[in-house]
């Protein structure tokens, strides 16, 4: 594959040819550091991209960075990605899938780390609530990359209602931008993405606050500053306009993760103030070993398995399966259902890992499922 350009690398393109044959296009709606990225990686992948924004001083920043082909509506876009804070997502979803003249499979989705609120409010077939877990201490479309998702997990939460060759063709062009793709419900996504992003960023921000507060007593505090607290406060520096949006939708979660955590907060501050040595190591102990053996960024297997299940052709089926691999902690790298013409029924297609398919297999047929395993050569 080409290495993808990196910000500035690609001048835009005026002259690129569309309609049949020509390459695959897209909408970002929302240009700052996601959009332009998502702009860039596509871009540099063979897509024609066009894009908008509330501030088109902004959009033309992005265009002239070459993140965009072209600037305003896309209704040829086969995919469309709503790239702005989350308070703003559910309006635009619903305008982009209703916009005369829209090609009629295209799939919306959003790039909003809050997804329950937003998905309820969006109850279209080809609308598949997304989060791509990455970012950038980098503000605005100046800091766009094209490398941003390469490696990242980038959740998507269909539901019930999700088409499923909309979810198809949105994961097929998220895994191209190499991203890793878990399937989450909206609910499980609100409420862990609250203990390991929403917390983290408003604790990281209150760290920070207080030894800012410190430095103006005593001038040489954040000259000590070293390796452990930059690391632990960098994504402090992120953009704060999208913060209020996320903490009033994603409210329950967080409030129960910030109450956890004071809970163990207070622990630790009674083994110091009890100089409790013993229990104190006990603490770190197991938080090293916990931080050591934080997965690494997924890759591709090399042996791969296809799982094939006979459903019945409904709206849920998607969401019921890919829920049960998630909560296995199973990816699944392709899927699709091969609809049958003799009545409501159909087949499941699914390929994970060969390593991870007994796993999926049993879990299948014990839901009462008929189930068979293919490994792929």
């Amino acid at each position: 594959m080409t290495s993808p350009a990196r910000p500035g690398s690609q001048a835009p393109s005026e002259e690129v040819p569309i309609g049949p044959g020509g390459p695959r296009r897209a909408l970002i709606v929302g240009t700052g550091l996601i959009g332009g990225s998502l702009g860039l990686g596509l871009r540099s992948r063979g897509w024609h991209v066009t894009g908008r924004d509330r501030e088109p001083g902004r959009a033309e920043e992005a265009r002239a960075m070459g993140a965009l082909d072209a600037l305003g509506e896309d209704l040829e876009a086969e995919v469309v990605f709503v790239a702005t804070p989350v308070g703003a997502v559910a309006a635009l979803a619903t305008e982009v899938l209703g916009t005369p003249g829209r090609r009629p499979d295209c799939v919306v989705s959003d790039v909003g780390g809050v997804k329950g609120p937003v998905v309820e409010a969006v109850p279209h077939p080809r609308f598949v609530g997304g989060h791509p877990m990455a970012g950038s201490e980098q503000i605005g479309v100046a800091g766009a990359d094209a490398d941003l998702f390469v490696g990242a997990t980038w959740v998507l939460t269909p539901t019930a209602l999700t088409d499923t060759a909309a979810f198809g063709r949105l994961r097929g062009v998220v895994t191209q931008l190499g991203a890793d793709v878990v399937v989450l419900s909206p609910a499980d996504h609100d409420r862990l993405v609250a203990v390991v992003s929403h917390v983290p960023h408003l604790v990281a921000a209150t760290l920070m606050n207080a030894a800012a507060q410190g430095a103006e007593e005593d001038a040489a505090l954040l000259r000590l500053a070293a390796g452990g607290f930059r690391d632990m406060t960098r994504v402090a520096a992120g953009h704060p306009g999208i913060w209020p949006d996320i903490c009033a939708d994603n409210r329950p979660a967080i409030v129960a993760a910030l109450d956890r955590l004071l809970a163990d907060l207070a622990q630790t501050r009674q083994l110091v103030a009890g100089g409790q040595r013993r229990g104190l190591l006990e603490l770190l102990d197991r938080a090293s070993t916990a931080r050591r053996a934080l997965p690494a960024r997924a890759t591709r297997p090399d042996r791969l398995a296809e799982l094939r299940v006979p459903v019945p052709d409904r709206e849920g089926v998607l969401a019921e399966f890919t829920s049960l691999a998630g909560d296995l902690g199973i990816n699944i790298y392709d899927i699709e259902i091969a609809h049958s013409a003799e009545g409501p029924r159909g087949v499941l297609v699914l390929v994970v890992g060969s390593d991870e398919a007994p796993a999926l297999h049993q879990a299948v047929t014990a839901q009462g499922h008929r189930a068979t395993v293919r490994e792929l050569s």
